[in-house]
């Protein structure tokens, strides 16, 4: 009997633990050990966030979300604007804003629209662990719209490019499921840069706002120099590891499904979550506005933390009144404004003294930041991780060989889309995906640096 009665006391000890342990956590918990974002890396998010709300709007002339600080979009900038009616449902409405000011063409992607099926369509089809893509797995659905999107507006985006300067940049963005698509969008754009009129990989941009988990950890950090993560407090959606299906299905008792997983997630060790090649993350370089603290009530002025994480990258689940509204893009909005605004007026920088951190430092820094994350996912054992040293060994022969690569490419690309005159036709989005796909032909999955000892560069892959 006492023995029974010591069992029910150890179980009531860690249940109480456990719930003390869920309760007391916060959001900024997560970011606690993070360097706080500079100016200068922050500061497009507030208009690039106010380029996806544009995207709401019925006419650029009388917006219904007013403008903050005054800002305006201007109509004149934006080159195309699709609907629901025109993307037949394989994509979000989005437009492609040409910003002369800041030398921007950018790709904007709304989020979900709960009232729309085929959005859920997305989410649903994810045949997560039927295929690899570019040595890690990806939400199927998500790319499957990237893909489509690229056959759309690829000629468009590289016509934009050409004709206005090789200074400009080539920026996507997207809130909630649009952030999937834009993240996808990337990797392919990177991958292929010469169908886009060669532009380098640093005039390549991506901020996924309110994010999607949709790659997986090892593609998630090797394309953290290109992707960033914008993520507002205690916002479920990068938390939850759910699939996304699964999230959507049970909308409308979302507080009990982020129960069950902050329950689940609690037994399953850190190493196990890291080691599973098929768990879906977060991607890129992630910045995390924070604006509550522990035990007070209210906003306070937000900050904003940045970090490439490895092991810890919002794992947790936050049991938060907030979880839900943090993921809304007008508050994401407001928040980095405001976020933005005080890193303004605290800044030391003068034109008359030297900054403390200086710009050419920073981008060291930066590049330094994501050599240590790539080494960590390597020491860590995660499946397909990319040691940096063999993944600048593998690009070099790469860009020197580039030229016979695209030939080849060309060819190829020709037969697929069905050209066979001397002119060739736009490229093929969904053959060069085709491409990163990485199968044997028994079912077993290989890795991409396997692929390059047996194919020497090529990707040239088939799925089986």
């Amino acid at each position: 009997m006492s023995v029974a009665c010591g069992a029910e006391y150890f179980v009531a000890i860690g249940c109480l633990r456990w719930i003390w342990k869920r309760c007391t956590y916060i959001g900024s918990d997560d970011s606690a050990t993070w360097p706080p974002s500079t100016t200068q890396e922050f500061e497009s998010v507030p208009h690039l966030c106010r380029l996806i709300l544009a995207v709401y709007e019925t006419d650029l002339q009388n917006p219904k979300f007013p403008p903050i600080n005054g800002y305006r979009l201007n109509p004149s900038f934006v080159i195309k604007r699709v609907t629901y009616e025109q993307t037949l449902g394989r994509s979000p409405p989005y437009i492609i804003y040409l910003d002369h000011v800041r030398k921007e063409i950018v790709l904007a992607i709304r989020g979900l629209n709960l009232r729309k099926e085929s959005d859920y369509k997305l989410l649903m089809d994810n045949s997560l662990g039927m295929q690899m893509f570019d040595g890690g797995y990806v939400h199927h659905g998500l790319l499957k719209s990237a893909e489509w999107l690229l056959d759309e507006e690829g000629e468009e985006l590289k016509r934009l490019w050409l004709e206005n300067g090789a200074c400009y940049k080539m920026v996507f963005v997207g809130h909630s499921l649009g952030s999937g698509v834009v993240a996808l969008m990337t990797v392919m754009v990177v991958n292929h840069r010469d169908l886009v009129g060669g532009i380098s990989r640093e005039l390549v941009r991506c901020f996924a706002i309110a994010p999607a988990r949709c790659m997986s950890l090892n593609l998630a950090v090797k394309y953290a120099d290109v992707i960033h993560s914008v993520v507002l407090q205690d916002d479920f959606l990068p938390r939850t590891p759910t699939p996304l299906e699964d999230i959507f299905k049970s909308i409308f008792c979302l507080p009990c499904l982020i129960f069950l997983v902050c329950l689940r997630d609690t037994f399953i060790p850190e190493g196990r979550k890291l080691r599973d090649p098929r768990r879906l993350y977060v991607p890129g370089r992630i910045y995390h506005i924070v604006e509550r603290k522990f035990c007070r009530c209210g906003r306070y002025p937000p900050e904003v933390r940045t970090a490439i994480p490895v092991d810890g990258r919002f794992e947790h689940i936050v049991l938060s009144s907030h979880a839900t509204a943090d993921h809304a893009i007008i508050w994401i909005h407001r928040e980095a404004e405001k976020a933005l605004k005080l890193m303004k007026e605290n800044s030391t920088e003068t034109m008359t003294t030297a900054p403390k951190v200086k710009k050419f430092d920073r981008l060291q820094s930066l590049e330094e930041e994501h050599k240590d994350a790539l080494e960590r996912a390597v020491s860590l054992n995660i499946p397909h991780a990319v040691n940096p040293a063999e993944d600048e060994e593998g690009s070099e022969p790469q860009e020197s060989t580039s030229a016979s690569d695209n030939k080849d490419q060309s060819s190829a690309d020709k037969l697929a889309s069905g050209h066979t005159n001397s002119k060739p036709g736009p490229p093929n989005w969904n053959h060069l995906v085709n491409k990163m796909f990485e199968r044997t032909d028994s079912g077993k999955f290989i890795s991409r640096k396997a692929s390059k000892t047996t194919d020497s560069h090529n990707l040239d892959v088939s799925v089986s």
